[in-house]
């Protein structure tokens, strides 16, 4: 009883980073890969020639090939050092590791390219009726797309979207590759020790967590399923 106590203590921990990289890659993400989606379709031919190109290498390149490339290429080539910070929040460790944003950033980079594309489905997917009916009720672009279009687009993009934020939860498990301490991470320590059983039992956190998200995302469309065209 003492040694499933002790190991469910261990990878809680490693589920409270892993849960930290998720949150935080959402965050950072979904109005990331939205700016993004409006360079892939900008009207100027250079820009979106550019961001087609970024977002063609970061959804043909492995997530851990892009991990180790944020950690490590910086350093070699420029010298430059993650900086650590301090979060001050009491539920998580009070310092995130330099390895911890390094995965950070390339986790926001990557999937700020999928969503893009998400978004871009979803906002060309709108008839273009709807962007002439707001011009002729004097509305500016902004206010149609805001007012008129995005919500459409939210629900035109449940789905997809729902599957890229669960594959993310699981992606979390890759950190572990340049030394972030996440729940896969705690597991395979034990794996070390000769404890199998820990290995499936992380298997769990994931599990549950998916579960919650999947609910939740459920609820989402229900809740938007009067805007319906």
């Amino acid at each position: 009883m003492e040694q499933f106590i002790s190991v469910s203590l261990n990878l809680l921990n490693g589920f409270s980073s892993s849960f930290l990289l998720f949150a935080l890659t959402l965050v950072f993400a979904l109005p990331l890969g939205l700016l993004i989606s409006f360079g892939t379709m900008s009207k100027i031919a250079p820009v979106r020639v550019f961001f087609k190109f970024i977002v063609w290498i970061l959804r043909g390149t492995p997530l851990i090939l892009q991990i180790f490339v944020v950690f490590y290429v910086p350093g070699l080539l420029f010298g430059f050092v993650w900086p650590t910070m301090n979060t001050g929040w009491a539920w998580f460790d009070q310092t995130i590791s330099t390895r911890f944003l390094a995965a950070l950033v390339a986790f926001i980079i990557n999937y700020a390219a999928y969503f893009s594309e998400i978004y871009r489905g979803g906002i060309e997917s709108i008839p273009h009726g709807q962007y002439e009916a707001g011009q002729v009720l004097g509305m500016r672009k902004s206010q149609i797309f805001f007012s008129v279009i995005l919500m459409q687009v939210i629900k035109r993009i449940i789905p997809p979207m729902s599957n890229e934020v669960i594959t993310l939860v699981k992606d979390t498990s890759l950190a572990q590759t340049i030394g972030v301490v996440e729940l896969m991470f705690n597991a395979n320590e034990f794996l070390l020790k000769g404890l199998i059983w820990p290995i499936f039992y992380a298997g769990v956190f994931y599990l549950i967590f998916v579960g919650i998200l999947t609910l939740l995302f459920r609820y989402l469309e229900k809740k938007l399923s009067y805007y319906k065209v």
